[in-house]
């Protein structure tokens, strides 16, 4: 018998829950590199419900239902939520039906655990400091985190080059004074900078939105393997 989805294109979703249009042309910018010729198309999309910058623990749970169902909907075959705070993770696993959802934050310090021994995080403020804490200790990553440290500024801030030298300075006294291996860029607007953070401070920078789209990426691709 035919699957029903035989002959469409396998497509990957990826959903940045703010609503700037900054913070989705820099992240779809950033996955080119994942764009390949015959394997799952990747689009990137914003959640006009959402807020402009997702900043506090309220921002992030206003999007959780909006989320929930913008997946519930959709027929992609996984998708990326592309937000640092991971918002609407689970209750989106629970709604997706079986197909791969994955989180920028949780797969970005997975891929920093194979970078080096301690990871640090560039924050946009000390609100999200807070919530990157909660989520190391409830990813049980607190031995090997050297800390955040904040660049005090909106999402829809992180996309322009004025904010480059804050990233850097960050990252740098992650390094120098935090003892990290390894950097995690800690919102999705930041994406631009990532190669140029990493030429500045000399240590493998990650990008969590490549990391995550390029997981669901593999989980599509197997998923249709023999």
């Amino acid at each position: 018998m035919q699957h029903p989805d035989a002959g469409r294109s396998a497509r990957i979703l990826v959903i940045n829950p703010n609503s700037s249009p900054a913070v989705t042309a820099a992240i779809d910018a950033a996955l080119d590199p994942l764009r390949l010729a015959g394997g799952p198309a990747i689009a990137v999309t914003d959640l006009p419900e959402g807020p402009t910058s997702i900043g506090s623990q309220q921002d992030a749970d206003s999007v959780v239902m909006p989320l929930a169902r913008r997946i519930a909907a959709e027929t992609a075959d996984a998708f990326v939520i592309a937000c640092f705070s991971d918002p609407g993770l689970h209750a989106a696993r629970e709604v997706a039906g079986g197909r791969p959802v994955m989180g920028i934050a949780e797969w970005g310090l997975l891929r920093a655990l194979t970078l080096g021994e301690r990871f640090g995080i560039v924050a946009l403020s000390e609100g999200s400091v807070r919530r990157q804490r909660r989520m190391v200790r409830q990813m049980g990553l607190g031995e090997r985190y050297a800390g955040s440290r904040p660049v005090e500024a909106r999402a829809d801030e992180t996309a322009g080059a004025a904010i480059r030298d804050r990233l850097i300075a960050a990252a740098r006294i992650l390094v120098e004074r935090d003892g990290a291996d390894a950097i995690v860029l800690g919102c999705a607007g930041m994406a631009p900078h990532r190669a140029a953070v990493e030429r500045a401070i000399g240590r493998p920078v990650v990008e969590p939105c490549q990391q995550a789209v390029a997981a669901a990426l593999g989980a599509v691709l197997l998923r249709a393997a023999p």
